[in-house]
Order: C-alpha cells, then sequence, then structure tokens
C-alpha cells in the first residue's frame, strides 16, 4: 500500500504544481495512513477536528443529524476527494457534522498543523491547498445553487453527469438524502432515466 499511496497522492498534486522530489517526499512524510471499516466514523460530532483525510480507496459521507435523527448528506468523497469537519478544523471548535465511510476506507490523514507549516515551507505546497479550498468552494456554490433552484430530476441528472462512479459506491438511500429527496422518488428517477436510455 505504501508505494501506491505515495503515487495517488503524487499524481493528485502535481496536476496542478510542480514538486521536486524533495519537496513532495517532505510532504508525504506529513501523512499517516489508516484503513477504516464500512460504517466506521473517522470524526463524530463533538469531536476535536486535528485532521483531515485523503481517501485512497472506498467512500466517505459528511453528514448531520438533527433532533430527530433525520440525515443531511453534505458531501460524499471518493479516491482523491478529501474530507474533514473543515468548519471546526479552521476555527478550532468542536466537530458539528460526522465523518464515516460509506465503504471500505483507505485514506491517507494530515494534521492542521502539518499541512500549514507545509504551506509555509514549500510554495507550491501552498498553491496546492488554495487551489483545492477554491474548487471546493466552487463546487459548494453550484450545490446549494442546484438545491434552491433545480427540482429533483434536474439534480439527479446533474449528479449522474458529473459523478458516475458514485452510483456504484454509494447506496440509493444515502443518494436520496444527498439531493434531499425520498427514496421512493429516486427509484421513479432512476427507472425514468434507465427507461429513456432503452429508448436512445
Amino acid at each position: 500500500m505504501e508505494m501506491n499511496a505515495r503515487q495517488i497522492l503524487k499524481d493528485h498534486v502535481t496536476k496542478s504544481v510542480e514538486l521536486t522530489e524533495a519537496q513532495f517526499d517532505a510532504f508525504y512524510a506529513c501523512f499517516k495512513p489508516a484503513s477504516f471499516r464500512k460504517g466506521q466514523a473517522l470524526i463524530r460530532e463533538g469531536d476535536v477536528v486535528t485532521q483531515e483525510y485523503f481517501v485512497l480507496s472506498g467512500c466517505l459521507k459528511t453528514y448531520f443529524l438533527n433532533d430527530e435523527l433525520k440525515m443531511t448528506i453534505l458531501q460524499f468523497a471518493m479516491p482523491t476527494w478529501w474530507a474533514s469537519d473543515y468548519d471546526a478544523l479552521y476555527n478550532h471548535h468542536r466537530a458539528s457534522v460526522n465523518v464515516d465511510c460509506v465503504a471500505h476506507a483507505e485514506v491517507l490523514s494530515i494534521s492542521s498543523d502539518d499541512r500549514e507549516r507545509m504551506c509555509r515551507e514549500i510554495a507550491g505546497i501552498g498553491h496546492f491547498f488554495r487551489w483545492r479550498t477554491n474548487r471546493g468552494y466552487a463546487a459548494a456554490q453550484r450545490r446549494l445553487l442546484s438545491l434552491m433552484t433545480n427540482d429533483a430530476r434536474k439534480r439527479y441528472e446533474e449528479l449522474l453527469a458529473q459523478y458516475p462512479a458514485l452510483f456504484q459506491l454509494v447506496p440509493k438511500h444515502l443518494i436520496a438524502s444527498y439531493l434531499g429527496v425520498s427514496r421512493e422518488t429516486l427509484s421513479r428517477l432512476y427507472h425514468a432515466s434507465s427507461q429513456a436510455k432503452n429508448v436512445t
């Protein structure tokens, strides 16, 4: 796993920045590998959050539960995606969301202290995290606008077009929660989409 994990992270980072081998080695040395079982929590509401997680394999979900224990999913994290409670991580308060495994996951974790130190010491790492954060802001804005302006069918079609692999990794009831629809509505959308493909 060690060599594979290193290469996956390196390929991910060097898509946006150039680093020397020594610079990447220093960066990679900050990460710790970990394995989590399906359903196992990485972060629970109320935890002190010091780490963010880079997904090597499997899938994570970030969610919160309301007073009636209804789940609202904020994010899925597939391979080469990142996950944490970023509000808690950046603002140094306890977690307000949960992060756990949809499927068995292999991850690399890095502490906020190590991340900030790397950003100070290696300009390319600082650029990488700014690039990644900006992409995250843009994705969050698109998701919010979609929830506010699109009907359930349009939200489903957008998700399927953008992330088809998600539908192979994630159970349908969790996708329904992410889209803000009932399980029955998602089933109707799924069948309508399948029929449309068969017609074309």
